[in-house]
């Protein structure tokens, strides 16, 4: 199914960035088990869990394998996380007045952190960046009329971080701090660090959604 042949999203769409090939781990992001859930579903799900809707999935390496899923493939993942960025915003439907962007591989950021991106929209939030200990990571709230401008700087691997950076005072800083963690998986090390945790309770805290 195409992006645009979605059921309309109203509000705010999510998009998932999902189209690396992980060169480190030896299998695509996308693919890869987490606590017994590939990372694409567990990303789609925490979205949709959020309060996306239409969720796009960005896809590349993977793109043959995974179903079920209103995704893009983009031909151009090599280029870099921009690209795949760029890919993903130009076949938002025109219904979604936001978008929060999550990327594939920090399984740790679940549907409460989403949630709290959605409800800064609905509180007029133009430009939102979740936090975790005063330090902005993912995932990011970017409201249509930036669309254009984050695409032009996302390059290379740089994605919205660009224009965050020339527009500090259009962000709004939204704590999720005890909702979830930033964590990300490029390794195997990083991938039996993370699971030890999971398995250690941190997927029964909320809004992880283990």
């Amino acid at each position: 199914m195409s992006a645009r042949g979605a059921g309309a999203g109203g509000g705010c769409a999510g998009l998932l960035l999902a189209a690396g090939e992980g060169s480190r781990l030896g299998v695509p992001k996308a693919l890869l088990e987490f606590g017994g859930e590939r990372l694409v579903d567990r990303g789609v799900r925490a979205l949709h869990g959020g309060g996306c809707h239409p969720v796009v999935v960005v896809l590349g390496a993977a793109a043959a394998q995974v179903r079920g899923a209103v995704a893009v493939h983009h031909p151009g993942w090599r280029r870099g996380l921009g690209s795949s960025l760029r890919a993903g915003l130009d076949v938002l439907p025109p219904e979604a007045g936001h978008v929060v962007v999550a990327l594939v591989d920090q399984p740790f950021v679940g549907a409460e952190v989403v949630g709290r991106l959605v409800r800064a929209a609905r509180d007029g939030a133009r430009v939102a960046v979740a936090t975790y200990g005063g330090a902005r990571r993912n995932p990011v709230l970017i409201a249509r009329e930036h669309f254009a401008e984050v695409a032009r700087l996302a390059v290379g691997d740089a994605g919205a971080r660009p224009f965050l950076r020339a527009h500090p005072e259009l962000v709004v800083e939204v704590p999720c701090d005890g909702l979830g963690d930033p964590a990300d998986i490029d390794t195997p090390a990083d991938l039996a660090k993370l699971s030890a945790l999971a398995r250690e309770g941190w997927k029964g805290r909320e809004g992880w959604n283990g």
